[in-house]
């Protein structure tokens, strides 16, 4: 399959990650489409030549934008899609789109499950809208949109079934400073990409406890373990858990200081309440919904999840902090 194969592109979304990806794009394809859903940030975007509320350090050819608040435009003129909304608002764009995917490529960009249904975004878009799981990909691994859009050198994994589809589509966001790795683990790559989230909101708190390095890597350890654990039993595949899309992209979002995550964790360590330290969240905290969406499917399929539980407590029981930690810690390796 040829890149022209998958042209013209379309972005649905308007935040920093979605904003890091066009750009990547723009590297790669003459023009690109782009839904946002605020006509008022699509006029300021033209004008100032960035988007003017998320990396606006970030400049763009608006003339070679083709720029809509109306998604089914979009998605009726793009070939491929790529989908790069934060999780909870992912049903509030994707209920609004009535024109038909068949023979669509759909590129999931989203860090989470979708809520309520507690299912990846390619599983519920399969269900829902109709597209082929041939023509599902999902776009991985540790990149921060803020370090994306400083050109500092980051790797993204594309998995799809369609292995010449996804080296395709890579070659889209591949640059000199965006190494790309294919892969074929579509299921593996988002539920790794959910609990990373989760397992950071851990390491924030213990972060924020001032508990030290050496436990925070220990916890780390105990991190990926359960990581594996967990996808070897609802996506089973051939896959190394020291890939960078797994233990790279659970690293980068338990330490860094642009990792949303860690930074709701750290204020909950310090002392904040749960509800206090949401409301100081300038952005979205996936690991928020993503911990209730994860906890509901271990249960019910009877998967014990030690951390997952420990955070879930934590975030949604109201219980202690520290003695929560320190008993979920007891058993550690």
């Amino acid at each position: 399959m040829m890149t022209s194969d998958l042209g013209p592109v379309g972005v649905i979304g308007g935040g920093s990650w979605a904003t890091a990806l066009a750009k990547l794009l723009m590297k790669n394809c003459d023009n690109i489409l782009w839904y946002m859903r605020r006509p008022d940030r699509i006029a300021e975007f033209k004008r100032l030549g960035h988007n003017p509320v998320y990396l606006s350090d970030v400049g763009f050819d608006t003339e070679r934008i083709h720029f809509s608040s109306d998604i089914n435009e979009i998605c009726s003129a793009a070939k491929t899609i790529v989908v790069a909304v934060p999780s909870p608002y992912f049903l509030s764009h994707a209920e609004k789109i009535t024109i038909s995917l068949e023979g669509k490529n759909i590129a999931s960009a989203v860090k989470g499950m979708v809520p309520e249904a507690n299912e990846t975004v390619t599983s519920w878009m399969c269900a829902k809208l109709g597209c082929r799981e041939e023509d599902m990909l999902v776009i991985g691994g540790p990149c921060h949109a803020e370090e994306v859009a400083l050109d500092r050198l980051s790797y993204l994994t594309i998995a799809c079934r369609d292995l010449q589809k996804s080296e395709a589509f890579s070659k889209l966001l591949a640059s000199k400073r965006m190494k790309t790795i294919t892969s074929c683990d579509v299921l593996g790559l988002q539920y790794a990409a959910v609990l990373k989230n989760v397992y950071a909101i851990a390491a924030g708190i213990v972060n924020g406890l001032k508990s030290g390095d050496n436990f925070m890597a220990v916890l780390a350890c105990n991190a990926v373990k359960e990581m594996n654990a967990f996808l070897d039993v609802v996506a089973p595949e051939k896959r190394d858990i020291c890939d960078s899309a797994y233990l790279g992209d659970l690293l980068v979002t338990s330490y860094s200081r642009f990792s949303r995550n860690h930074n709701f964790g750290s204020m909950i360590g310090k002392g904040y309440s749960v509800a206090a330290a949401r409301m100081e969240m300038a952005q979205t905290a996936e690991g928020w919904y993503g911990t209730k969406c994860m906890h509901e499917l271990c249960r019910d399929r009877g998967i014990h999840m030690p951390l997952l539980d420990c955070v879930w407590k934590i975030l949604y029981e109201n219980a202690p902090v520290r003695a929560t930690i320190a008993a979920t810690a007891e058993n550690f390796t």
